[in-house]
């Protein structure tokens, strides 16, 4: 009977049982804590990478404030050393000295000289 069953392909196959169908669930588990672990690893490097071009950029700002500073220190010390010329300048000082302090240049009688 088994040889006729097999020949029509009606032969009854094994039924699976839980000692079978065991290894194929851990098998498939494998498989998938595999994607599941390289899904982890590739999102925690993309993470890294979004982390440290967000880094890079605050940087980049940091970098262009302090530089746009610089320039503003700069403009600003030009216009002081200016301003320090302008007000050590000999005619403002002997303007001052005349009008304000109503000061004159000395007559020949008014110098005296020393000799050493």
């Amino acid at each position: 009977m088994a040889v006729s069953e097999a020949l029509k392909g009606t032969y009854p196959r094994k039924r699976k049982t839980t000692e079978d169908v065991q290894p194929e669930k851990a098998v498939r588990a494998h498989k998938y804590s595999i994607y599941i672990v390289a899904a982890l690893l590739l999102m925690s490097a993309l993470l890294c990478y979004v982390a440290s071009h967000l880094q890079m950029t605050r940087l980049e700002y940091r970098i262009a404030e302090e530089i746009g500073r610089r320039e503003r220190l700069l403009e600003e010390q030009k216009k002081l050393k200016l301003e320090i010329a302008t007000l050590k300048s000999p005619q403002r000082i002997a303007a001052i000295a005349r009008e304000k302090l109503r000061m004159s240049h000395p007559d020949k009688d008014q110098v005296i000289l020393l000799n050493k």
